[in-house]
């Protein structure tokens, strides 16, 4: 199958991979809630080796492909390259756009960390990223922070002709006001994965984009 997206981020929920899941468990994971309404996977792993990252981005990646979502590798350009993933997210000691864009092609999506910050927005919109993130919007338990963002920061972003993607202690129930200032994605870790049911979960999310 033809990769899902080249230069153009999906709006809706991009689902986050939790940190403890890896191997087998985390491929299961993910197979479960793929179809129900998840249009972005980011792998985003933290806690193992580089043999590991290599096996599970190359799986996932097989997969996501299979499902027509988008995949994403956090932070490391390199791995997203042997991955074969659509692209890459940059935070602020990942390395540069033009360097990530030489390694990755023209066609591979490049979505940067803005966090609370405007001029980390006006700098990755000048040198060319795909996507903006912003956050944290709301206290998270998967990744601690100080950094928070406003509703005012994301409408003034979504300004821009970029998808904006709104991170940190989304939940079903605060998605909502997000969506409506301007986000063109929810990133999710914690309230997808820590779900009873994190299939029901995904599409619960993904009803919040749905037209009204």
């Amino acid at each position: 199958m033809d990769r899902p997206c080249s230069r153009k981020l999906p709006a809706g929920l991009y689902a986050i991979t939790p940190e403890h899941l890896f191997g087998e468990a985390l491929y299961r994971a993910v197979a479960v809630v793929l179809g129900a309404g998840i249009t972005v996977l980011q792998y985003r792993p933290k806690r193992v080796g580089a043999d590991q990252r290599r096996a599970d981005a190359g799986r996932l990646v097989a997969l996501c492909r299979a499902h027509g979502v988008c995949s994403i590798i956090n932070d490391d350009p390199q791995l997203a390259a042997e991955a074969g993933a659509d692209g890459v997210h940059l935070g602020e000691h990942d390395g540069s756009i033009a360097a990530a864009r030489k390694l990755l092609g023209l066609q591979s999506i490049i979505g940067v960390s803005c966090y609370d910050e405007w001029h980390r927005v006006e700098s990755a919109v000048s040198e060319g990223a795909d996507y903006l993130a912003l956050g944290a919007f709301f206290p998270s338990r998967s990744k601690q922070t100080q950094r928070r963002a406003s509703l005012e920061l994301l409408q003034r972003t979504a300004r821009f002709p970029l998808p904006v993607v709104a991170i940190g202690g989304i939940r079903e129930d605060n998605a909502a006001p997000l969506i409506a200032a301007g986000a063109h994605g929810i990133a999710v870790i914690d309230a997808l994965w820590s779900a009873d049911d994190p299939a029901a979960s995904a599409a619960a999310f993904a009803r919040l984009f749905a037209p009204r």
